[in-house]
């Protein structure tokens, strides 16, 4: 169990002098020594953290008050989001030692609200990847089974977590790399709709699909960090000026009742009886529906008939854009530079060769591919139309339902190398969390109970309506008073 289950607990003890912002950054930099085998962080900030909860500490004595919503809450950064005067390498090589000249929007709005940023975490290089391997520094190893991946790209957030070394972690999510490594960690985890969270400061991959999320023991957490992060901003135009005071209300939580009306929610039977979902994993799904129904609320089969084109639009459409993306690290402006090359062509040549990964050159390579004279129709531009179509049924089942749901993933988390050597397979885990960033809607992965053999983490995800991420973690409160109550 975490230290400090919620922010709300943390800044009670805060105000009531049980304990201090200083004491909880030691405990958690004390968390972080004992877990460092994880390899979770690939940097800490200790004297930074502190010398942050000191000034806390001295505005809560001089006025009795938090200087923040946020006041007191200790946070990770994936290394794909920048922090001013901080080393962001989004995982890979290309970008060694290169230090970032300004903060993520997301970063400066919770750093003015009192959270205390510890260090930055390891991920999947550039956000490409399942299971956390495809990283410069080695791969992130699952808490709860050392041998078996913590899932990808925000593995790393995960982890950090799970072993209790901050209270929220900060990720990026552009097929489900913020609720995949929460489902496989047992953990809530937040996609926003996209555009309700400036993109400013987060390293690109796939623009028009990544979304900066949140990874937290309480879904009330996530709501505030939210509420501070959301908005409109001046460095990025898909940032939406969209109604702000996102809290959750449990209504009748507290007390597992089903609060204020009754939701329908959606499931599709093609998903229940796809002969790649685990039965383990399917067996915990049908438990959570059941539970559902035991509290009131409606859960009925939909037919979606686009499942088998989510994936191919996905890559086909992500790579193109990483393919565009990625063109900018080339060895000359900022980052690795092959001390072989000799002249222009081999800086070109051997620094993204040596910076890049397998895993990234397989990306630039097939989105290059996609977007070539020839090509570009047969592929992108279908992929685009499927896209809508995807977005529309998706949009048309939310207006007939309250949300959605499905699993994170096929399966729990698997063992290290396991996937490694079939990109397909690893593409194939993304299945049920794509369709989320296809479609813009957000997504919250829910901790949904314990394998029943193997006893891993299982998650489920629920979907909901464009702009309707305080109805979705309000509904994700009522969840967990419905399991606290069994």
């Amino acid at each position: 169990m975490p230290k400090y289950a919620s922010l709300s607990v943390l800044q009670n003890d805060l105000l009531a002098g049980r304990s201090s912002c200083r004491a909880v950054v030691e405990y958690y930099l004390t968390q972080i020594e004992r877990t460092k085998q994880l390899n979770a962080y690939v940097e800490v900030w200790p004297a930074e953290a502190l010398a942050q909860a000191g000034a806390l500490d001295a505005r809560i004595a001089q006025t009795g008050e938090l200087p923040g919503k946020l006041c007191g809450a200790v946070v990770s950064l994936k290394d794909n989001i920048c922090y001013a005067g901080h080393q962001a390498t989004a995982g890979a090589k290309i970008l060694e030692g290169f230090t970032a000249l300004y903060s993520a929007t997301a970063v400066e709005r919770i750093l003015a609200e009192g959270a205390i940023i510890i260090g930055r975490t390891n991920c999947d290089q550039f956000g490409m990847g399942s299971s956390n391997e495809n990283s410069v520094y080695g791969p992130v190893r699952n808490a709860a089974d050392p041998e078996r991946v913590p899932g990808g790209s925000s593995g790393g957030a995960a982890v950090a977590l799970q072993t209790d070394t901050c209270l929220v972690a900060l990720g990026s999510d552009t097929g489900g790399s913020v609720r995949q490594p929460a489902g496989f960690c047992g953990l809530w985890g937040l996609k926003p709709t996209y555009g309700r969270i400036s993109r400013h400061g987060l390293i690109a991959y796939g623009s028009s699909f990544d979304q900066i999320g949140f990874l937290a023991h309480d879904p009330a957490d996530i709501a505030r960090f939210l509420d501070v992060a959301a908005g409109p901003d001046d460095y990025d135009a898909t940032a939406r000026n969209v109604e702000s005071g996102i809290q959750p209300d449990p209504g009748g939580a507290e007390n597992g009742e089903p609060g204020p009306g009754t939701k329908r929610i959606a499931y599709f039977p093609e998903v229940l009886d796809s002969a790649g979902l685990d039965p383990g994993v399917k067996a915990v799904l049908l438990n959570f529906m059941e539970m559902l129904r035991a509290n009131g609320h409606t859960v009925a089969p939909v037919t979606f008939d686009l499942l088998d084109f989510i994936i191919p639009a996905y890559y086909v459409l992500t790579t193109a854009e990483a393919s565009s993306n990625l063109a900018r690290y080339d060895g000359i402006r900022y980052g690795y530079r092959s001390p072989q090359a000799r002249n222009l062509e081999e800086t070109y040549l051997l620094s993204r060769t040596e910076g890049f990964s397998d895993e990234v050159k397989r990306r630039i390579l097939l989105g290059t591919f996609v977007l070539s004279s020839g090509y570009y129709d047969a592929y992108y531009s279908k992929a685009q139309q499927v896209r809508r179509l995807i977005q529309q049924r998706t949009l048309a089942i939310l207006q007939e339902f309250d949300f959605m749901l499905m699993p994170v993933s096929p399966s729990v988390a698997w063992r290290l190398g396991e996937k490694s050597g079939d990109p397909i397979a690893m593409y194939l885990a993304d299945i049920f969390t794509v369709q989320a960033n296809l479609a813009g809607v957000p997504a919250l992965a829910v901790p949904a109970g314990a394998h029943p053999e193997n006893g891993l983490p299982v998650g489920v995800q629920l979907l909901a309506g464009l702009w309707q991420e305080e109805a979705l973690l309000a509904f994700g409160a009522q969840t967990a008073a419905y399991n606290r109550n069994k």
